[in-house]
């Protein structure tokens, strides 16, 4: 027999400490479902800042095309996430899944041949992700509580602390989300959790086997592994309520280790399409990466901090992608980044506000590196470019925060893609307009300062980037359907300006109408 029941949050778990509260023994099969619909629309007005052309010939961002000196781009799309728990009778176990059903489909982007009919939809795909099909299934993992401690395996969500470099992507406008091949076990000890975790970060070539179903690894040396450890202490949602109610403070951290490597690579594998793999194929790696990365929540009755603080280092022997060409010079990186979220106000409150900041390591190399388009050179004024010249430059040192972690509307998270090579400080306000027995209308207001930490990265070869604000008024009703109404304009400083071409980058806009509903 089965029983449906709608337990919220159970199956959006994306950290090692979010899993294994919802285990219990039960008499008969549950289900639970829930998730969200979302709809959305954008205006983005002048988001290549009227500033001319980079070297390459290209504007920081996409004009309309048949008037490159209009000024309005217009983009809707919509998402439907299910997350499923299928839980097992007379055991602590369960099975979960995330099937993103329809995911970001632009609106429109289907053809109508005839009323009422039109081609299958196809969802563009997200940065640095296979084409998106109408279905996604983005998690499908088996986990069960022993008395020894919580077991999990599959591909479940990636998530730590405030999202800077693992994002499980779990927010409303959030528009990626990491997923990890994993097994992961975790356990209490002494007032805390301690975790471990493996994954199967990536395989090298393969090859179907008779059945042309499953699938065999060529080359065991070319697979990147990924071993994490990790302890934490945290506390559950109800917890911080009873201890902020009774005057308490609570403090809550955790510390993650991971390391990564690979031995052997195969670069034709994909690089080239229909390439003849060979023995000589196989060339040496030697990457090495290491990351420790701290989190720290401290909650009063009245007042919230949380931060999060990240150091990568990662050294590949051998950079090149030509098996017999060997380079002689090794690739190293050091990265550092970290970010800082404060709350003043009791939850809750009438007004709140907070001042918020970061900060993500650079680069000399020219552009940010947040996406470096394929194939590219590094050059002086262009707005991303690689971070790596070899032999004049062998380090790679800039700090790339999740894009999913969204420190504004425009500047980052639009014209350079996420916060990289950067500082920023953010003061923000949250003022409740009307409050109602079934819902709430919230004004919030922000403001962002941003600079560079390497002049050279920036188009303008100025380390001033820009002041940017924000205003979004929120409907949110507690039946789960929440209206989002937002604008944002950004003035761009001198880093963004056109040297060459003697222009002076002009303020953009965005504005963006969001509905939701959520089960």
């Amino acid at each position: 027999m089965c029983l449906l029941v709608l337990l919220a949050g159970t199956a959006q778990a994306s950290g090692l400490a979010d899993h294994g509260d919802d285990l219990f023994e039960r008499e008969k099969i549950e289900l639970s479902v829930n998730g969200f619909f979302r709809l959305r629309g954008d205006w983005l007005n002048n988001l290549d800042l009227d500033r001319g052309t980079t070297p390459s010939g290209q504007p920081l961002f996409a004009v309309p095309l048949g008037n490159p000196t209009g000024q309005s781009l217009f983009a809707a799309d919509m998402r439907l996430r299910t997350d499923l728990a299928i839980y097992a009778p007379f055991a602590a176990a369960a099975v979960k899944i995330r099937a993103d059903l329809i995911d970001n489909l632009v609106l429109g982007s289907t053809p109508v041949l005839s009323p009422g009919a039109g081609n299958a939809p196809t969802p563009a795909a997200s940065p640095g992700q296979f084409p998106a099909t109408l279905l996604r299934l983005k998690r499908a993992y088996g986990e069960v509580l022993t008395p020894f401690g919580y077991i999990a395996a599959g591909r479940m969500g990636n998530m730590w602390g405030l999202g800077l470099m693992s994002n499980g992507g779990d927010c409303l406008d959030c528009n990626l989300g990491d997923a990890a091949d994993r097994i992961a076990f975790v356990t209490s000890l002494a007032q805390h959790l301690w975790a471990v975790a493996y994954d199967f970060s990536a395989v090298g070539p393969t090859q179907y086997r008779k059945d042309a179903q499953r699938q065999l690894i060529l080359d065991p040396s070319t697979d990147v592994h990924s071993v994490s450890f990790a302890f934490m202490n945290v506390k559950d949602d109800h917890t911080r309520k009873r201890r902020r109610i009774a005057g308490k403070w609570t403090v809550e951290y955790g510390l993650l280790g991971s390391y990564r490597w690979q031995d052997n690579d195969v670069p034709a594998s994909y690089l080239a399409k229909d390439t003849a793999l060979t023995p000589t194929s196989v060339m040496r790696r030697g990457y090495k990466a290491g990351v420790v990365d701290g989190w720290l929540r401290l909650q009063t009755p009245n007042f919230k901090l949380e931060a999060e603080a990240a150091v990568l280092i990662a050294d590949a022997e051998q950079a090149s992608l030509l098996p017999g060409v060997l380079l002689r010079d090794r690739v190293q990186s050091l990265q550092v980044g970290g970010a800082i979220e404060t709350t003043i106000g009791a939850p809750g409150s009438v007004f709140t506000g907070g001042l918020n900041l970061g900060a993500a390591s650079g680069d000399p190399a020219p552009g940010f590196g947040a996406f470096p388009p394929a194939g590219s050179t590094p050059g002086a004024g262009e707005l991303d470019g690689p971070q790596l010249d070899i032999p004049r430059d062998t380090r790679i040192d800039n700090f790339r925060f999740h894009p999913d972690y969204r420190v504004d509307r425009i500047l980052f998270a639009e014209i350079v893609g996420t916060a990289t090579d950067a500082w920023y400080v953010r003061p923000w306000t949250k003022t409740r307009l009307l409050e109602f027995r079934s819902y709430q209308l919230e004004l919030a207001a922000d403001a962002t300062f941003s600079r560079a930490f390497y002049a050279s990265s920036t188009p303008g070869n100025d380390a001033g980037l820009g002041m940017e604000l924000h205003a979004a008024l929120t409907w949110a009703s507690k039946d789960g359907f929440d209206v989002l109404a937002e604008y944002a304009v950004l003035f761009p400083f001198a880093g963004f300006d056109n040297p060459a071409q003697s222009l002076t980058a002009q303020p953009a806009q965005l504005g963006r109408v969001r509905l939701a509903w959520r089960f």
